[in-house]
Order: C-alpha cells, then structure tokens, then sequence
C-alpha cells in the first residue's frame, strides 16, 4: 500500500460512510480490483473507520453533547427513583431508542465472520445484488415517506426497526447509513430527525467494528506505515465531514433518489463483472 493507495480508501471511504452507497461495498470492489486487500487493507481499514467517526463527533457535536449530559441526568433520576417513562423529553426517549437499536446488532455478530468473508472472498456478485438491494430501499423511503416524527415521537417499534435494517447492513454493498435513514423515513421520522438518529446510532457500530477488526488485525503480524494511518485517518475524517454536509443538503432538497439510482447502476455493473469472472476464471484486476 502506498500513499495515493492509501488517500483513495481515505476519500472511498468518507465519501461512502455517510453518502447511502456502502463504504464496506466500495472499499471491497476497490480492494478487489487492485488487489490491495489482506491484512494490511483490513489494519487501514480501522484507522479509515475512526476517522468518520471522529467526523460524527465533529458534525453532531451540539446534539452529541446534549444525550451525554441527558444521560447523566437520566442516571441521577433512576437513583433517585424519580425516572417516569411516560415523562421522557425528546434527548431520553431518544437515549433509549439508541439503546434498543443498537441492541438489534447482537444476533448478527454472530455472522460476523460470514459477513467479512463475503468481503474479502475473490467473488464480487454478493456485493453486486447487495448493491440493488441498498437501491430499492432508498428507491423507496424516497417515495413513501413524508414524516413527522420527532425525537419524542420515535416508539420501540420504530427503534427495533431501524435497529434490524441496520443490522442488514453488514453485508458489503448494503448502506449502513441508507439502511437506517431509510428505515427511519419509512417509520414516519421528519428528514433531519431520520439524518441525526442514523448517523448518531452509527457510533456505536462502527466503534464496535473497528474494535474487532483492530483484533483481527493485531493477531497477524501485518506492518503499515504510519504515516499511511494518520494520512488515511485524516483523510476520511475532512471527505466524512464534507459527505455529512452533502446528505443533509441532498435529503432536504429532494434529491435522494439519485443515490437509488447510482446503486441500481452500480448494483447491475458489479453483477456483470462478477459473472464474467466466475465464468472465465480471470479476476478483473486494475495496476
């Protein structure tokens, strides 16, 4: 891995974390077709991880930071035996359908291996029919839905929900981010509502994924430079922030559905490169 190897994932990556296209299905074509992945991809691949999350933290800060003082209070209130769940205000409710969301994982770590050998097997055709499925739900939430839901008004149903879309997206080609937003648009959340929940819920997964994939990469002895860490960590932090600017942009004004249209292409391409492949036998390969 070089230095302009590593600022492409870098841009892949923070582009793709946010924008609803798949930052796991793009970064496993680009390792695919350069050749580029293994161990050394999957110890970049943290650092690339930690630098969006960092761009969460930056973006959402002001929200951020009320649900960490909400929840001080909220544990100050359970002691105190005063905590009323019909009495929640919108940073509590919202707390704990965090919480309920991100409990949704757990039953699909258990294919966490299965789900990182799609990613790195020779095949690309899981990552293309994934990629037409991220189109139809982006297709339509964007045709659906015209919520009004707030903070507040989000019900277990709908955490459960978003929770279990969420949890699809761990397969390369489906969008963690357009899973969840999309998920939320369909429960009836408002735009900016469905865009603050997704990307906030998103810390946990992807802290949780960056966690066991630095495991994974710790028990092979895999040496990358540092200075292609902190480039790459740099990198998709500055393109996440700008891809967070983008998403909120695109979704108040409308123009959503052209990511449903980039997958659906992107979907079809992949399927006809990854049957070739299985057909000839030769790897598309770019040098």
């Amino acid at each position: 891995m070089d230095i302009i190897g590593t600022i492409i994932q870098a841009i892949i990556q923070g582009v793709t974390e946010f924008l609803p296209v798949s930052s796991s299905g793009h970064l496993s074509l680009f390792q695919h077709f350069t050749g580029s992945g293994g161990e050394a991809g999957l110890l970049l691949s943290v650092y690339l991880h930690l630098g969006t999350l960092l761009a969460v933290f930056i973006a959402f800060r002001e929200t951020i930071w009320a649900l960490i003082k909400e929840c001080g209070f909220l544990i100050k209130d359970i002691f105190k035996g005063k905590f009323k769940w019909s009495e929640m205000n919108g940073e509590r409710r919202m707390i704990f359908m965090l919480i309920f969301s991100t409990a949704m994982l757990i039953p699909f770590f258990v294919f966490k291996d299965f789900f990182a050998g799609i990613s790195e097997d020779n095949s690309i055709l899981v990552e293309g029919f994934c990629f037409l499925y991220t189109s139809i739900i982006l297709f339509l939430s964007d045709k659906f839905s015209k919520g009004t839901k707030g903070y507040r008004d989000i019900t277990v149903k709908d955490s459960v929900t978003v929770g279990i879309f969420q949890g699809v997206a761990l397969l390369p080609g489906v969008s963690r981010s357009g899973s969840t937003i999309s998920s939320g648009l369909l429960c009836g959340f408002t735009r900016d509502t469905a865009v603050r929940y997704a990307f906030i819920l998103g810390i946990p997964a992807i802290l949780g994924g960056s966690v066991t994939q630095a495991y994974d990469a710790m028990q092979s002895e895999v040496s990358v430079h540092a200075v292609e860490l902190i480039v790459g960590f740099v990198v998709a932090m500055l393109v996440g922030l700008a891809a967070i600017k983008m998403v909120s942009w695109l979704l108040k004004s409308d123009k959503f559905k052209v990511f449903s249209i980039y997958t659906f292409i992107l979907g079809i391409l992949v399927i006809g490169v990854g049957v070739y492949e299985l057909a000839t036998g030769n790897v598309v390969c770019i040098k």
